[in-house]
């Protein structure tokens, strides 16, 4: 099962390559300057605007390097509700899938989102650094590609397409810094979300049975922790997200 993809807005918007997946019936990838392949993605950020044209509603989500434009089809449907609901700006997570399209001889890509939930700052921090932990891991990469070191072809794809120079990722590793700095610490360490995330994962390894764990018995057991709703169940939606758990049947979690 393919997983969702992290990238910042900034590496995202710049992109100009689209390849095609391992058949004519698969979503096409945008590929980015760092190597991302884009299909299904999870992003995070600040709702900032949400409008719309015709029976098409638009919004942008501003992360810590640029904005995400969405673009959801069909201004009656639940989703565009969810959208139009939501109090700008606040912080959100999105699941969706990537587009690319050529207009006036420029590349324009957006996102056609599936999800969006409501979330608090620290979900948005966490996502920075997990975001910040796999572009970094994308560009060492390129950079073995710089040395000739490389031999991951999708690397090596980007790496030709987009001309990478030692510039351009001291570029890219600049964005990623910046994107960083903003994350609030508390008592200079890293947000208290992720101490939640792993508090949450012991739970449902530990409660696990064949069917997993109950998601109403998981919150309960967060919530005896000090783990608010919201937060157990956007840390839940992350491990899925992130492959680390599976739901097997509705309303269960277990761990992969």
């Amino acid at each position: 099962m393919e997983g969702f993809i992290r990238v910042f807005a900034g590496e995202y918007d710049s992109s100009t390559l689209s390849l095609q997946g391992v058949d004519s019936q698969s979503l096409p990838w945008v590929v980015t300057a760092g190597g991302g392949y884009c299909r299904f993605m999870f992003l995070s950020g600040t709702l900032t605007e949400v409008n719309e044209t015709g029976d098409m509603v638009n919004s942008r989500i501003a992360d810590p390097t640029g904005a995400f434009n969405l673009v959801i089809g069909g201004r009656n449907t639940a989703l565009a509700e969810a959208f139009r609901n939501l109090p700008i700006p606040s912080f959100v997570t999105v699941t969706g899938r990537s587009q690319i399209y050529q207009k006036d001889g420029r590349f324009v890509v957006s996102v056609r989102p599936d999800s969006v939930r409501n979330v608090n700052r620290q979900v948005r921090d966490q996502w920075v650094l997990c975001t910040a932990q796999s572009t970094l891991g994308r560009l060492y990469l390129m950079n073995e590609a710089l040395r000739g070191a490389c031999t991951d072809e999708r690397i090596l794809a980007a790496f030709h397409h987009y001309s990478i120079t030692k510039s351009r990722l001291r570029e890219l590793a600049a964005m990623v810094e910046e994107a960083v700095n903003t994350v609030q610490t508390v008592e200079g360490n890293l947000p208290v979300q992720q101490e939640d995330r792993t508090r949450v994962m012991d739970l449902i390894r530990a409660d696990s049975g064949p069917k997993g764990i109950s998601v109403d018995k998981l919150l309960a057991q967060a919530a005896a922790c000090g783990i608010s709703r919201e937060s157990a169940l956007s840390i839940i939606e992350s491990l899925i997200i992130d492959d680390e758990c599976y739901q097997p049947l509705k309303g269960f979690v277990k761990p992969l």
